[in-house]
């Protein structure tokens, strides 16, 4: 079974990633309905979710494709994301040292920008 289809993730559905370079990663994924709050726009610990896995598949892969964990997740909503829109995650290694990989994140929807996410990540 594909690793970003277990456990939690399941619940997610069709993320897709992929990298660009040695720093440079991308994800994407279409809102559905279930990914909705109830003012019907995407909940944000559904951007919150996709942000944090985004960044962390990359952590995983600078590091050498050892596992890593999220220690910090910092996100500023920008404004809304709309059912049936695709939101695509351009990620950028900031940083890898021997314990850690600096990470960040900006998250576009069909014509703009919907979230910025930056965090930290553990080697283990």
């Amino acid at each position: 079974m594909d690793e970003t289809k277990k456990g939690f993730m399941q619940n997610i559905g069709d993320l897709s990633f992929k990298k660009i370079d040695e720093v440079n990663f991308e994800y994407s994924i279409k809102i559905l309905e279930n990914f909705l709050n109830t003012g019907g726009i995407a909940h944000g610990g559904f951007i919150a979710t996709i942000a944090d896995t985004g960044m962390g598949n990359a952590a995983h892969i600078t590091a050498g494709n050892k596992r890593c964990v999220t220690i910090n997740l910092d996100i500023k909503f920008i404004s809304a994301g709309k059912l049936n829109e695709k939101l695509v995650g351009k990620v950028k290694v900031l940083k890898k040292t021997k314990s850690l990989v600096f990470i960040s994140s900006e998250i576009f929807g069909a014509e703009k920008i919907v979230a910025t996410a930056s965090g930290t990540w553990k080697i283990l």
